[in-house]
């Protein structure tokens, strides 16, 4: 089971380093398989189409999400871990994913009849943001005047319109720069001023 996963990540990664590289359109199976590689019926038996590697990105951003909380020092105050998680994120998506098709993938999640899966609750991102936020109310260090549903789905909302934004406006400007500075302002209701 670990080998075929292996098989299956191995693509996935090649595919949005390809996608980064040349852009999407300009990326064929071939590439994909070549970088990754792989074969042609290992690439068939997981995908469809190139297309359907479109769906692997809430699984690129969530890979990079449980990075990311490896990092996090245990003793940092919870809001300031979500300020960090933020422009961390948003720093990988400006370095790693083509603004066009980004763009390109907000569009489709916003028309489509089925699932909206960057919007899936049982995703690493959102399990992770919940978890800081109940530390936080614990620590006292997040507000307890909303509930950790309410905040997480706040704090999310506040992520999308960055990143939508920045799609709005093709990438002309820093990503990661722009949220580290607005989304403490965004989120500032909810944090606790400590003691000192």
């Amino acid at each position: 089971m670990a080998a075929k996963q292996n098989v299956k990540r191995r693509i996935v990664d090649a595919a949005w380093e390809l996608f980064y590289e040349k852009g999407y359109d300009d990326t064929t199976v071939d590439d994909i398989i070549r970088l990754s590689e792989t074969s042609k019926g290992s690439f068939y038996y997981y995908f469809s189409s190139k297309d359907s590697l479109l769906d692997t990105l809430s699984t690129i951003l969530d890979e990079n999400y449980a990075k990311l909380e490896d990092e996090l020092d245990p003793e940092m105050n919870s809001f300031d871990k979500l300020m960090y998680l933020n422009y961390r994120s948003h720093s990988f998506m400006e370095k790693k994913i083509d603004v066009a098709l980004l763009s390109s993938l907000y569009s489709t999640q916003l028309i489509a009849k089925g699932d909206r899966n960057l919007l899936d609750q049982n995703r690493t991102y959102y399990k992770l943001i919940s978890r800081i936020i109940e530390e936080g109310h614990v620590r006292n260090q997040i507000s307890r005047e909303k509930s950790i549903q309410e905040i997480t789905k706040y704090y999310s909302l506040c992520e999308r319109a960055l990143v939508s934004d920045w799609c709005l406006n093709r990438g002309n400007y820093s990503l990661g720069e722009y949220s580290k500075e607005y989304m403490p302002i965004l989120m500032e209701h909810f944090r606790v001023d400590q003691p000192e």
